[in-house]
């Protein structure tokens, strides 16, 4: 195990310095000129001079791209066009949210295709048509469905808050760790928390229920071979009730499909933020890079692009280790 942890580890890195590699050369590549997104478009020549030097833009590629990774390893990701603040306090301040949301929704996500995985492998009565909602939900666009719910649930039943993460009445909120579920629990405030719970459970959905779809019919399908397995039909020749063949033999003996799928679609929801978070007002990394574009904020953009892709990275290491500990024969073969 020890092993497997190191060479993950070890993968990460070299994924990372790739990632962070790319990231620098479409800085350098992307049209338009940096120097006069920081100055203005009214700026001189002689200004544009100046923030040329001061951005390092006047020296020679490898010097600059030395000079990047030196930077990157101190957490220095240079000053956003769009906030004039650092990129780094920036992504400090945003990042939680996007996390929060998204691992709300991958446990959703993981919750939704489980049950309904097992549920029509098994054949339970009603199975089918929940896998068929699932997909005709799955079918519809992540901004329709958003607005969609937003119409129903806020618009029509006003049951839901249209978008945020707190109520106004709670204020400014500042918690010590930026995940307001975890931060009202740590503050002694309960009524944080079920009011950041009331206000994910839409994006929550809207970004788990495509995810949920894929690991639903990968669930079924793992199940459906392991059932046919030789153990399984070894077990069940004994004379074991079927329900515990089920939850002994063939649960944990198909998580390994899911376990990957699950690794997949969280880099996935990671990267889909942006439109949910813009329907719903969700103060995340979709929200901050996508008023970023339009600037041509190169540094948001690429301190965005490396949060995410880290955040994948670590997402697929930990499935990994996760499938080793779900079926211990995964550790003889890596």
């Amino acid at each position: 195990m020890i092993g497997l942890v190191v060479s993950r580890v070890a993968g990460m890195l070299l994924v990372v310095w790739l990632l962070a590699t790319l990231v620098f050369m479409l800085g350098t590549v992307v049209p338009g000129d940096p120097a006069r997104a920081y100055a203005g478009p009214g700026a001189t020549a002689e200004v544009l001079a100046d923030k040329r030097a001061e951005l390092g833009l006047d020296r020679p590629f490898p010097e600059r791209y030395v000079d990047y990774l030196g930077k990157l390893a101190t957490l220095d990701l240079s000053e956003s066009v769009t906030t004039r603040n650092p990129v780094r306090d920036d992504l400090a301040d945003r990042t939680p949210a996007t996390l929060e949301l998204a691992l709300v929704a991958a446990l959703l996500a993981i919750a939704m295709g489980g049950i309904v995985g097992a549920a029509t492998a098994r054949a339970k009565r009603g199975s089918a048509a929940i896998r068929v909602l699932l997909s005709a939900g799955a079918s519809v666009p992540s901004f329709t469905l958003g607005l969609l719910l937003l119409l129903v649930f806020y618009g029509q039943l006003d049951v839901l808050p249209a978008g945020g993460r707190l109520s106004p009445e709670h204020g400014e909120f500042d918690g010590a760790t930026g995940f307001l579920l975890l931060d009202g629990v740590l503050a002694g405030r309960p009524e944080i928390t079920l009011d950041a719970a009331w206000h994910l459970i839409l994006p929550a959905f809207c970004l788990a229920l495509t995810p949920a779809l894929l690991i639903a019919r990968v669930f079924r399908s793992s199940i459906h071979s392991t059932l046919r397995a030789d153990h399984v039909r070894t077990v069940r020749a004994s004379g074991m009730p079927e329900g515990r063949i089920f939850r002994r033999h063939v649960v944990r003996n198909s998580l390994n499909a899911p376990l990957t799928v699950t690794g997949l679609t969280f880099g996935v929801m990671l990267g889909s933020t942006a439109v949910v978070e813009l329907i719903f007002g969700w103060p995340g990394l979709g929200l901050y890079v996508s008023q970023a574009i339009p600037q041509s904020d190169i540094p948001a953009i690429a301190g965005v692009t490396l949060v995410v892709g880290l955040a994948f990275v670590l997402g697929n290491a930990l499935v990994d280790i996760a499938q080793t500990v779900a079926d211990p024969r995964l550790r003889t073969v890596r």
